[in-house]
């Protein structure tokens, strides 16, 4: 591994190995979301407890403080909606040199195994690498379900994952699953991150589902609606910082958020 990509991905994965990615790339597909109306005071008060900011390059140019000192996880794919026929009909949005010009860290792009467009999504992830490599820029590989959540299990799970590292992706971001996510792990030759999906119910479902997702060998987090749409998004932030990088357990991080939602 060359210097620039050792680099890049040592800004994003700390010392400890772990990381805590935040979201804020919705709108692509959905529109207005609620909760990212202004993303620059969306991620105002949590953003210093992140590792990084995986964001589309619109946002990024008009909403985002170029001063801002997360590094950048830049969104690379798109070309579909809510309101479309099928999410999975997703191409290449953005030229090597926009990345470069932006200064992202990374990239990342969806694929939809198991799809009508699984190959249309498998090649963009193999061009994506095969452009990016040259540059020492890591390509993260999201393993979209679209509307089909009841796709999360480990045995298709595992499949995507290790398919999307097979094609060179650096890091592989994914859905938890309660039963076997340690074989989903295990199979997959680089770091996985766990996706959030839709948002949870409680604060503790969440704390719960992170806590065992990194005890079975996730490096870490890529959660956006079960932090930015909390009514406490810097607490749910603080507790969840303290999983992925101070160890803390499902108990301790509720009295973490608990602690600092009640400073507010």
């Amino acid at each position: 591994m060359d210097w620039g990509m050792k680099n890049r991905l040592s800004r994003l994965i700390k010392p400890d190995g772990h990381c805590f990615f935040m979201p804020v790339d919705h709108g692509y597909f959905q529109g207005p979301t609620s909760g990212l109306e202004k993303p620059n005071e969306t991620i105002k008060d949590i953003i210093k407890y992140c590792d990084g900011l995986f964001v589309t390059r619109g946002v990024l140019r008009s909403a985002i403080n170029a001063n801002l000192e997360a590094p950048i996880i830049l969104r690379v794919s798109g070309g579909t909606s809510m309101v479309g026929e099928d999410l999975a009909n997703e191409g290449l949005t953005t030229s090597i040199e926009e990345i470069i010009r932006l200064n992202a860290s990374a990239v990342g792009l969806s694929v939809f195994i198991g799809s009508k467009y699984e190959n249309q999504t498998l090649m963009n992830l193999s061009k994506l690498v095969n452009e990016c490599e040259g540059y020492g820029i890591p390509v993260m590989a999201v393993t979209a379900v679209g509307r089909e959540l009841d796709k999360r299990d480990a045995r298709y799970l595992g499949l995507a994952c290790r398919i999307a590292a097979e094609l060179g992706a650096r890091i592989v971001k994914t859905y938890w699953c309660e039963k076997d996510f340690d074989k989903v792990v295990r199979s997959c030759p680089v770091p996985v991150v766990i996706a959030g999906g839709p948002k949870c119910s409680t604060e503790k479902e969440v704390f719960e589902f992170v806590y065992d997702g990194m005890q079975n060998g996730a490096i870490g987090i890529n959660l956006g609606r079960n932090v930015w749409q909390s009514l406490y998004p810097e607490a749910m932030a603080v507790a969840l910082q303290a999983i992925i990088h101070k160890k803390a357990d499902v108990s301790e991080a509720q009295k973490i958020f608990n602690a600092t939602k009640s400073k507010k």
